[in-house]
């Protein structure tokens, strides 16, 4: 019998996690919710969920020591997902209102605004997933996921496998850098096509 994945879902104080915790149990984790470095760091795979602003989460990732958490995890080349605003973080900076903010600088590129008529963006996008994607392997292309934000990345470094949707322009909706994922979406919001994509994740602990 295959033993069951453990996951630490990131407690840091900004975060869906409770919802977090009932998707990723459903694809079979063992969830840990807990913001303790050793159990973070024996973990088969971190979650760092997030809500709300760039610069607070940025605060409390730093202030429950999760950025050094996610760097040491990635320099051993263990899984990291990222979801939403823990998704921004791993970025270099977030621009919010003018106010520039460090992240937690593991892919390339910047948090901005996106240009559109109407923000926050609220509701189901289609994703144009990379051929390259493990998260996106086997999904149905016309499958949704659920978005809710004003910011996001809009490109990430050449090395990073990147998936897109378009809301007022062209943003990251997913990037995959070696053990490092990260989805603009709610995985754990977006049903059937949320739970194929975190099973996939899963596969890749």
């Amino acid at each position: 019998m295959t033993a069951q994945k453990s996951v630490v879902l990131f407690d840091y104080g900004f975060g869906n996690v409770r919802s977090a915790q009932r998707a990723l149990e459903r694809v079979g984790a063992r969830v840990e919710l807990t913001r303790d470095r050793s159990a973070a760091m024996r973990a088969d795979g971190l979650v760092v969920p997030g809500v709300g602003a760039f610069a607070a989460c940025m605060d409390g990732l730093i202030d429950a020591g999760g950025d050094q958490i996610v760097r040491d995890r990635l320099g051993v080349a263990a899984p990291v997902l990222g979801i939403c605003v823990g998704a921004q973080v791993m970025f270099e900076s977030g621009d919010e209102h003018g106010v520039r903010r460090d992240g937690v600088g593991v892919l390339s590129g910047q948090i901005v605004q996106l240009t559109a008529d109407i923000l926050p963006h609220m509701g189901w996008n289609t994703v144009e997933a990379s051929p390259r994607s493990s998260l996106f392997k086997g999904i149905d292309p016309q499958s949704r996921f659920y978005f809710v934000h004003s910011f996001a990345a809009l490109s990430a470094g050449p090395d990073t496998i990147v998936s897109t949707t378009t809301y007022g322009e062209p943003f990251v909706a997913a990037a995959e850098h070696g053990a490092l994922s990260v989805t603009q979406f709610h995985p754990e919001k977006s049903a059937d096509a949320g739970a194929a994509l975190l099973a996939n994740w899963m596969d890749t602990l």
